[in-house]
């Protein structure tokens, strides 16, 4: 693991406590500071890191707290407080 993965992980690590702890603006900044070390060294996120946070607003999504979770027709909606949609498909 390269010492670029090592800190997204980290990072997705601080991004959730600290949107456990309440601190949505911390959460933000962590998010985009993993994503901006993603980018520069050409790296996906992981699938939890792209689950878990907002592609418009970069909040790190909590259901029930600033993210309603649905389930439709073979795929999972995500909508999180700004009202963007993420859909993710799933299988019975």
């Amino acid at each position: 693991m390269s010492v670029a993965a090592e800190r997204i992980e980290r990072l997705h690590d601080l991004a959730r406590a600290a949107a456990t702890e309440g601190e949505q603006e911390r959460a933000r900044y962590y998010v985009r500071l993993a994503r901006r070390v993603a980018e520069r060294n050409r790296l996906s996120l992981p699938r939890t890191f792209r689950r878990f946070t907002c592609d418009a607003c970069d909040a790190y999504l909590r259901p029930g707290r600033n993210a309603r979770v649905r389930l439709q027709d073979g795929h999972v909606v995500i909508t999180c407080d700004c009202g963007e949609q993420a859909r993710y498909p799933y299988e019975d």
